[in-house]
């Protein structure tokens, strides 16, 4: 009888499948939708790559733990990188109405809408979701818009905008509750961008 050679470490057996050009998106798309269906603490690695259609080795080797993947959803759904010069492209001037209006749009948007009500649901309930999401908020986008802040404090004010946002997103998506749950989207931008305003600017 012939013995098996042993299976190798690292980085899984390329296949026609898993080593195409779309591999990492179908693995993070299928993130996205585990994450929103089974929360944190339901979703495995293992359950991602079944979703995904490759072994469970590559999506490992693309995001490395359960915390990035995590990580990873949150970025397709805010995407610092064009919602930084978004945000801050024009200057101080308005500023509160252009962070308004774009986190509004993010979570009226339906694709990116479900990863991120699976987020705040988890981080409200599980410290590794909340740890994931604190970084994420704290790295990639407060610490960007405070470093262009020229008033005191800059990184508690952006930290105080941040947390009016995420208030109303769960009070208006999470718990739904009228009327804020069915007012337009307009009028939230120009009840709160004001006190953006004045969190980000006034000295």
């Amino acid at each position: 009888m012939t013995e098996q050679a042993p299976r190798r470490r690292g980085r899984p057996s390329r296949t026609a499948e898993d080593s195409g050009p779309g591999a990492r998106e179908r693995i993070l798309e299928a993130a996205r939708t585990q994450f929103a269906e089974r929360g944190y603490d339901k979703t495995s690695m293992r359950g991602i790559a079944k979703a995904a259609g490759v072994d469970a080795a590559l999506v490992h080797h693309y995001f490395g733990t359960k915390d990035e993947v995590f990580a990873a959803a949150i970025e397709v759904s805010f995407e610092p990188a064009l919602a930084i010069p978004v945000i801050l492209g024009a200057g101080t001037e308005g500023i509160g109405e252009r962070l308004a209006r774009y986190f509004i749009g993010v979570w009226e948007n339906p694709a990116t809408r479900a990863p991120l009500l699976a987020i705040i649901r988890s981080a409200l309930t599980y410290e590794a979701a909340a740890k994931v999401l604190r970084g994420f908020v704290l790295r990639r986008l407060l610490e960007r818009v405070a470093s262009e802040l020229d008033v005191p404090n800059p990184t508690f004010r952006a930290e105080l905008a941040a947390s009016h946002m995420i208030g109303i997103a769960i009070l208006r998506y999470v718990i739904k509750a009228e009327p804020l749950a069915s007012v337009d989207t307009e009028e939230i931008v120009a009840m709160v961008a004001p006190t953006l305003q004045r969190y980000l600017t006034e000295a």
